[in-house]
Formats: C-alpha cells, structure tokens, sequence
C-alpha cells in the first residue's frame, strides 16, 4: 500500500504526517486489497481541508473534510474514510450467488 502525503499552503510535519499515517492505518486493518492512498492537507484562512484518494481494485474512493482544526480534520476524515471502505468491502463481498433451486418437474 503506497501513502502520499502532501500539504497545499500548509508544510507537513513529520508529527502530521505520522498522525495521518496512524489513522488511516485503520483502513489497511480492515480491508487488504488498498493499492494506494493519496492524502492531501491544505489550509486557506482559517479553514482546515483534509482529502484522500484511496484506490481500490475496481474503484476510487474520495473523502474529503473541513474543521477548525487540523487534527479534528483528520480525525472525521478517518472516520468517514472507514465507513466508505466497509461499505465497499460490504457490497464487494455480498455477491456471493446462491445456486439456482431446480424445481421438480413431474
């Protein structure tokens, strides 16, 4: 699984990159099939942006997030981001078909 982390007008510290990494370390957790994971910080006033990208096989994932706060930001995205991956995993998984009953012809 490739992370990408990358900050628009806000520089990423080893602390947020860090803080990033262990929060969407959950999503790894729960699903094993995440090729790559693009993660983008920007801030623009006094709003706190978080987004990510997760490529999954058959499809894109995107969540994206505003708060007060950087962390708070990360946070919702995590929790967001987790919902979305288990709704995939959910809908990915229950394909299983049942065998065609025969009926009894007499």
């Amino acid at each position: 699984m490739n992370f990408t982390v990358s900050g628009h007008h806000v520089s990423v510290t080893p602390a947020i990159r860090d803080y990033v990494l262990s929060k969407l370390d959950r999503v790894g957790r729960h699903f094993d099939h995440v090729i790559d994971v693009s993660v983008i910080l920007s801030v623009e006033k006094l709003v706190h942006k978080a987004e990510v990208n997760v490529h999954v096989r058959g499809k894109d994932i995107f969540v994206e997030t505003i708060d007060e706060n950087m962390y708070a930001a990360i946070d919702t995205l995590a929790d967001k981001l987790d919902r979305q991956v288990q709704k995939y995993k959910e809908r990915a998984y229950n394909h299983a078909h049942e065998p065609l009953k025969r009926q009894a012809v007499n």
